[in-house]
């Protein structure tokens, strides 16, 4: 219990740090916004297959091997349905525009907000399946998301207060953002419990949303400026980062 308490706690820590930088960092230049992404991609594309898919086909559930290569497909098509609701839009340098067919019935600024808080839960549900697995560190996964989680909380800010929402609530609603994923840890840590053989298919579903986000969301925006380099490279130091830390943890 102490594992997955710590892990909820550092995940939602890190979206209120993430928060509070974004009081004081407004906007970061393209360079730098791209490569802190592609480090932050790398390290959850390292938990998505190292933390929760190669885990999910070395448990003992006894779960065939096309039952968990479903549950990943299942957790990418999960994403899939939540991003075609709403955007999710991974930038610190402003709300880039996407066509999606409900844009027209919310505000945009709150869509927006809205859709970074949607994608906690199975980002959550990640780091708390993660913990019930005994091939892997939890921290993986963990260290993974909650990198994710500081520059995610920094875009959470500015448009709110662009849109006139005062500092105090801005904050209020960036913390109750982040104790979503607390719920999301918790959901997934009971399922995970829940039984043997639901375990494989969560450590799939989990890992299957996360490498979704990878590649539709953050891999793309770090490619969108013309520092596709720096970003590529700051990718493999991520994704070797959170190998060495498997490792040593």
């Amino acid at each position: 219990m102490y594992e997955i308490l710590l892990s909820a706690g550092g995940l939602c820590l890190a979206s209120v740090l993430g928060s509070i930088l974004g009081f004081f960092v407004k906007e970061l230049p393209h360079k730098w916004n791209d490569t802190i992404m592609g480090y932050c991609a790398g390290i959850m594309l390292a938990a998505a297959t190292i933390g929760l898919i190669v885990p999910a086909f070395e448990s003992e559930g006894g779960v065939a091997w096309w039952i968990i290569v479903i549950g990943v497909m299942v957790g990418a098509i999960f994403l899939n349905v939540i991003d075609w609701i709403t955007p999710h839009m991974h930038t610190i340098t402003g709300l880039d525009a996407e066509e999606h067919r409900h844009n027209h019935s919310l505000n945009r600024v709150l869509l927006f907000v809205l859709a970074i808080a949607i994608h906690k839960l199975p980002e959550g549900m990640a780091a708390g399946v993660s913990v019930t697995s005994d091939t892997t560190s939890p921290w993986a996964v963990t260290l993974g998301i909650a990198l994710h989680n500081i520059p995610e909380g920094m875009v959470i800010i500015a448009p709110l207060l662009m849109a006139g929402i005062s500092s105090t609530r801005t904050f209020f609603i960036s913390l109750s953002i982040g104790l979503l994923e607390v719920v999301g840890v918790l959901l997934g840590y009971a399922l995970g419990s829940f039984s043997t053989y639901l375990l494989p298919v969560m450590l799939g579903f989990a890992g299957g949303a996360m490498l979704y986000v990878v590649s539709d969301e953050m891999i793309p925006e770090t490619h969108a400026h013309g520092y596709q380099k720096q970003a590529t490279y700051a990718l493999l130091l991520g994704f070797m980062t959170l190998l060495l830390m498997e490792r040593v943890l």
